[in-house]
């Protein structure tokens, strides 16, 4: 089982959750804050055979199916390729054609995978627990693949809840959102925070310095951690943008770079506001007159280039692309 889904903070919204009713929750919040695990871990404790207040006792026969990724009445949708990285089975038809080459996985929660998933919740369960359909991250969902969602959302069938979790719920319909429950994520807090992360083999060193850059998400600084970004990398990185030394991001994939680079500009545009900033210590940051109006248009265009992240033309050449870009507007004057 997960180890952040035993994450203080999650547990603690799990028990928070558990002790309210309805069939439809939408678990929203900026990444990095556990939507997920806390989306499988309600799902978990609806379908256990010997909950607590707490959640899914993790040692039934139904936590255990859970756990195999083989529980006949949860049902979960995701993306093709985000399903493929955290171990759930894909449809036979979409495996089939996935192998045979007929297509490539799916970056966005496919209508057809939503249809069997209605068709699921209309079926008698299996374990005398009733039903449960996680959809993560629901924002993935297009227009076509909402509406199919919509009048079971709604209507519910028999015992079938669903637990929506999101890091952009503005990018999700109106009447999706309308028909949910929300929750907003809790921050974990910095005490235990630092007590995670030591848990799971982290220095207490470089979980605090990790913990600024990551923005207080515990879960970025131990992917961070596992990644090998060093704190020492971290502060290395607003000079060596300023140099134009495109060495420093080789490391990375292109949407770990420009998540990077939009922190860097985060701070210097607090500077100039006479703020502290977030993500970076003071003394980290490059001596920089480029203007509040230079830095955000900078900004927009990292956000273009995020929507491209994903599927680039060439890694290589874009991770230079947005070096260029940095160093050219950290030395513009005005």
């Amino acid at each position: 089982m997960s180890v952040v889904l035993n994450a203080p903070w999650i547990t603690r919204q799990t028990t928070e959750l558990l002790a309210q009713r309805g069939h439809a929750w939408l678990l929203q919040g900026p990444s990095g804050l556990g939507q997920y695990e806390l989306a499988l871990a309600l799902a978990s404790a609806w379908l256990c055979e010997k909950p607590t207040e707490q959640g899914a006792c993790g040692e039934c026969p139904s936590c255990h199916a859970i756990a195999v990724r083989t529980h006949a009445d949860l049902a979960v949708l995701m993306p093709e390729t985000q399903m493929m990285e955290l171990g759930w089975p894909l449809s036979e038809k979409a495996q089939a054609d996935i192998d045979d080459k007929k297509r490539k996985p799916s970056k966005e929660i496919r209508v057809e995978a939503m249809r069997d998933a209605v068709e699921f919740s209309q079926r008698t369960d299996a374990r005398g627990r009733g039903k449960a359909v996680l959809v993560f991250p629901a924002e993935r969902m297009n227009t076509v693949t909402a509406n199919a969602l919509l009048k079971t959302l709604e209507e519910p069938p028999g015992d079938v809840r669903f637990v929506l979790a999101t890091e952009a719920s503005h990018l999700l319909l109106p009447t999706i959102r309308s028909r949910c429950l929300a929750h907003t994520m809790k921050w974990p807090l910095a005490d235990e925070a630092m007590t995670w992360l030591k848990a799971q083999g982290v220095p207490d060193a470089v979980a605090q310095a990790l913990l600024r850059s990551a923005g207080g998400r515990p879960t970025d600084v131990l992917r961070q951690a596992e990644s090998g970004l060093s704190p020492d990398w971290w502060a290395a990185l607003p000079k060596a943008m300023l140099q134009g030394d495109a060495r420093h991001l080789a490391d990375l994939s292109p949407a770990q770079a420009i998540d990077a680079l939009q922190k860097l500009c985060h701070d210097l545009v607090l500077r100039q506001a006479g703020a502290d900033p977030r993500f970076f210590e003071a003394s980290q940051l490059p001596t920089s007159k480029a203007s509040v109006t230079v830095l955000t248009d900078w900004f927009k265009r990292l956000m273009l280039s995020a929507r491209s992240a994903e599927h680039p033309f060439n890694a290589g050449l874009m991770l230079e692309a947005l070096t260029a870009d940095a160093q050219q507007t950290l030395r513009t004057q005005g």
